[in-house]
């Protein structure tokens, strides 16, 4: 009897671009409205806690874009499109980002008129990736062509509502002052939005923390250096790959920290994800930062971004006070197949309840509790593996290299 676990994918998809140069101004807009409305609200997907919205790009698509605060400039990751879309290319450029590998190859490309909904942007530029480093597709079980960031989000207030999954788009002369919730500074450097945050470690000390808010996290928090030297991970910690970066995986630790304060609001036994240095911090060199906040705090608010103003307003939505958890299965997974409805096992943590029981790298999982794969999301899964200490979870497997499954029972364990 097999048993497995779902290791949830926490993607740090903060991108440095330092090596392109970017003549751009602070009130740049990039994005406009077509007519004169003044508002306009866009719907969005929540996978493995990213938003992704449709975009069409000189007017072919609809294509999958994740929206993500941490990218400086738009960046197409399926190179395939570039057959379609025939860019205006400008040169080629080597692009530094997160992970244990070497810089990838990228072309600057420019030209391209994007369009979501009733909004426009014409004449974009963007880096067209040569190999799809994030596979963003497998791991979210649809199709990514993409990821947008600082663009958009400067071209207008950005209302999101994560659990109506809507976008409100302003346009940025509009006097938006919500009616509840706290007003909170940001700076905006190097394109990308940074908090400040009190954070309380395990052994009591309070730290002032500049963080990156990251819309292409899915983690809560990662915390990288303080003083100079990497942060020392509390005692108890488990072993994780804690996303992937433009060049490679990203390895590292889980844990908690005590508490997490922004302007007035706190949170409590925060998960924490502690990168390895040479992966991320290593590789910064112009921003002084500690780390980066992701969509599971961010998903706790309505939160407005105003770029032109340096604010983000939080107002907590009811998910606010809900603890914060880990995957308890030991187990990462990718979607398979032409149609992404295929789930297999891309890596098992040591000693976690998966690795105890023998579940192996390229197993695949049928069904959980008797329902298919093909009838849930990759959300479904992830929030059954996550769900609750000592739950037991009925898993049929088809082991690697063979075609008959196996059912094993799977009991979930809380490891920090």
């Amino acid at each position: 009897m097999l048993i497995k676990r779902s290791i949830s994918f926490l993607l740090l998809l903060t991108t440095l671009l330092g090596c392109v140069s970017l003549q751009a101004r602070a009130d740049d807009e990039y994005w406009q409205f077509k007519d004169r409305r003044k508002k306009q609200v866009i719907p969005f997907k929540l996978i493995k806690n990213l938003m992704i919205i449709p975009m069409t790009i000189n007017g072919n698509g609809p294509y999958n874009f994740v929206l993500d605060t941490g990218v400086g400039l738009c960046i197409i990751t399926d190179p395939a499109l570039v057959d379609t879309l025939k860019p205006k290319f400008v040169r080629d450029i080597r692009i530094t980002g997160f992970g244990e590998g070497s810089d990838i190859s990228a072309t600057i490309a420019t030209g391209m008129n994007f369009a979501t909904g009733h909004v426009v942007a014409k004449n974009m530029s963007a880096a067209i990736l040569k190999t799809d480093a994030f596979n963003l597709s497998a791991i979210t079980g649809i199709d990514i062509h993409g990821l947008i960031g600082y663009e958009f989000f400067s071209s207008f207030i950005v209302k999101v509502n994560y659990l109506s999954k809507q976008l409100t788009i302003y346009r940025r002369n509009t006097a938006y002052l919500p009616r509840k919730g706290t007003k909170i500074p940001i700076t905006i450097e190097e394109r990308k939005p940074y908090v400040n945050a009190e954070i309380a470690m395990q052994t009591g000390e309070v730290i002032s923390a500049k963080l990156i808010i990251d819309t292409g996290a899915g983690h809560p928090i990662s915390l990288e250096t303080h003083n100079g030297i990497p942060f020392t991970v509390p005692p108890l910690k488990i072993t994780a790959n804690l996303g992937i970066g433009l060049t490679g995986p990203i390895d590292g630790y889980l844990s908690r920290v005590k508490s997490i304060r922004l302007g007035k609001y706190k949170l409590d036994h925060v998960v924490a994800a502690f990168p390895d240095y040479q992966h991320v911090a290593a590789k910064i060199s112009s921003i002084s930062r500690n780390g980066n906040m992701g969509n599971s705090i961010l998903k706790r608010f309505i939160v407005v971004f105003d770029y032109s103003r340096n604010a983000v307003y939080l107002r907590p939505n009811v998910s606010f006070k809900e603890p914060f958890e880990h995957d308890m299965s030991g187990m990462e997974l990718i979607s398979g197949g032409p149609d992404f409805n295929r789930i297999f096992i891309l890596r098992i943590e040591p000693g976690s309840p998966a690795d105890n029981i023998g579940l192996q790298k390229e197993d695949e999982i049928v069904s959980i509790n008797f329902k298919r794969v093909q009838e849930m999301s990759m959300e479904e899964i992830d929030a059954l593996f996550r769900s609750k200490d000592d739950r037991s979870l009925l898993l049929e497997v088809v082991p690697k290299g063979h075609d008959r499954s196996d059912r094993v029972i799977l009991t979930l364990k809380r490891r920090i």
